[in-house]
């Protein structure tokens, strides 16, 4: 994995083009770094399609981007609860490449890492039952979330810790009341829920982004 200490920012309080229009000044700034392939990793859920559909609307080479999923349920994917599937609908059409997880793949080094979180702090896949490690030496694992959540009641296969801090960059979009007070507790170090364990690794102080 790659020894790295990425910055870290929480979005708050933004629209999904305000958010769009920030991913995409970081993308911009990722493609004029490197002439090669720039990847990326976005959570799946409800929060990031909206916001993908905006940022698609910029004017940056796609052919360029490779996109992971963070995690993904243990489904075919066109099946309506696949994350894969849904990135391939909206980036391949723009030319994008969008990488399905596998335990044997490679995963590269990240420009940039978009997460979600859950009410429980759960980061990607990555609930507090599984308990995730900073040191965990795989890049990708296969588990069960306990209880399993009744919107998407599947195995899963998530990113590690090692694996999501392995980039430039780590954002999160936080909304609501109860998220927000889960990622205050875990930024000033009072829980040990998984994006507790994340942001104790990445060791970096959280900047705040308010659109």
């Amino acid at each position: 994995m790659d020894n790295v200490t990425p910055t870290v920012t929480r979005i708050a309080a933004a629209s999904d083009e305000t958010i769009a229009d920030w991913l995409a000044a970081r993308l911009r700034r990722a493609f004029r770094s490197s002439e090669g392939p720039v990847a990326v990793t976005v959570p799946g859920g409800s929060t990031p399609f909206p916001i993908i559909e905006r940022l698609l609307e910029h004017d940056l080479p796609w052919e360029r981007l490779v996109v992971w999923p963070n995690d993904d349920r243990m489904v075919p994917e066109d099946h309506e609860a696949s994350n894969t599937g849904k990135l391939r609908a909206l980036f391949e059409p723009a030319g994008a490449e969008v990488a399905a997880l596998d335990v044997m793949e490679q995963v590269p080094h990240f420009a940039l890492t978009w997460l979600g979180m859950g009410a429980d702090g759960h980061i990607a896949s990555l609930f507090p039952n599984t308990d995730p490690r900073e040191d965990d030496p795989r890049s990708l694992v296969q588990l069960t979330p306990d209880p399993l959540p009744p919107e998407a009641p599947y195995d899963r296969i998530s990113l590690t810790i090692s694996a999501l801090l392995g980039s430039d960059e780590l954002v999160f979009v936080i909304r609501g009341a109860e998220k927000n007070d889960v990622m205050t507790a875990a930024i000033e170090g009072a829980s040990d829920l998984p994006v507790a364990r994340l942001l104790a690794a990445a060791r970096q102080q959280v900047t705040v982004f308010a659109g």
